[in-house]
């Protein structure tokens, strides 16, 4: 099990987008065994590389028993829309109203380099659709309307771990071969 210390909100990575897969090898699929023990411990519906502090388009989800992972993923979304609850591990023990599409097509790879298609609608879209934007930088806070968003953001800095201590950046068990990171 290597489960991995998770980067909170404030922390520059979960702003950057990360960067498309191209090494379908055995660094990634520790990459994602990482993601997956580390959601699991935390425990969360969902964890994106860029939360453990790794530049890739790669997340894992664990929605109603079915825990499985997406690498590179490119979305499809319903135009029906859901609101619901949605939290972060980057931002503990919070949870706000977040409108998403209802129901998603999910295309993307899994650790091996075989193509993969998901369906997903309620729960699962949510989490494919919160997990992707944070391979694009985007918070699910970003997301919020503005009152809510004004709410969220005092609530956050608030908070007991808010700015306890400056983002601590540690250097990933996963190599990033060829692209000077």
């Amino acid at each position: 099990m290597a489960v991995q210390p998770i980067r909170l909100f404030g922390d520059p990575i979960l702003r950057k987008p990360a960067i498309e897969v191209v090494d379908f090898d055995k660094e990634l699929r520790r990459l994602v065994q990482d993601l997956t023990d580390t959601m699991l411990a935390a425990p969360g519906a969902g964890l994106a590389a860029p939360q453990i502090g790794v530049g890739l388009r790669v997340f894992t989800w664990n929605v109603e028993g079915e825990v499985g992972h997406l690498v590179n993923p490119t979305l499809e979304l319903s135009e029906e829309q859901q609101d619901g609850l949605e939290g972060c591990l980057s931002i503990p023990e919070l949870t706000f109203e977040c409108l998403r599409a209802l129901s998603v097509v999910a295309n993307g790879f899994d650790m091996h380099g075989e193509p993969v298609t998901i369906h997903g609608s309620d729960y699962l879209a949510r989490a494919i659709q919160h997990e992707t934007d944070h391979l694009d930088g985007v918070l699910f806070v970003d997301r919020l309307d503005e009152q809510t968003r004004k709410a969220a953001m005092k609530e956050i800095r608030e908070a007991e771990w808010f700015g306890a201590a400056p983002p601590t950046v540690k250097l990933s068990p996963h190599p990033m071969r060829g692209l000077g990171i």
